[in-house]
């Protein structure tokens, strides 16, 4: 171990994933946000009651590899032609995570006032709450 921090390996191999995280995460932004602008096109070509097919075209040859699949161009022209105003995509189906609200906070803190060494599993077995819940709990509001 001392070779690997005496060499800075270590420091170079941390440097380097929080470099690939930051990469990451612009790329996604870039991609959302050439999504949206696609999305402002398509919204403007059906204000000029341009077909899908004509409006697709267009959008193919302005953001090559990067535009949105045909289907998807359907799907929001169709929208924006049926009066769809907003041009953000829709939440997300699925469970909205709401395990982590004050009151669980606060039954989780109080569960490990009593005993600071429990596990998550036996947490959450005593609190009712899922594993997952109380890994949350403890470690984004317990800092634990």
């Amino acid at each position: 171990m001392s070779i690997l921090v005496s060499t800075g390996l270590v420091e170079s191999v941390v440097r380097y994933c929080c470099l690939c995280m930051v990469m990451f995460y612009n790329l996604v932004m870039f991609a959302m946000q050439e999504n949206i602008e696609q999305w402002y096109t398509l919204k403007f070509c059906v204000k000029l009651n341009k077909s899908a097919i004509k409006t697709f075209a267009p959008l193919t040859e302005a953001y090559g590899d990067a535009t949105l699949s045909r289907t998807m161009v359907f799907k929001w022209h169709k929208a924006f032609n049926e009066g769809r105003e907003n041009v953000e995509d829709d939440p997300r189906s699925g469970r909205p995570i709401s395990s982590t609200n004050d009151q669980n906070v606060e039954v989780v803190r109080a569960v490990m006032a009593k005993d600071h060494q429990l596990s998550v599993r036996m947490t959450a077995e005593e609190t009712g709450l899922d594993k997952n819940a109380v890994h949350r709990i403890l470690t984004d509001h317990l800092h634990m």
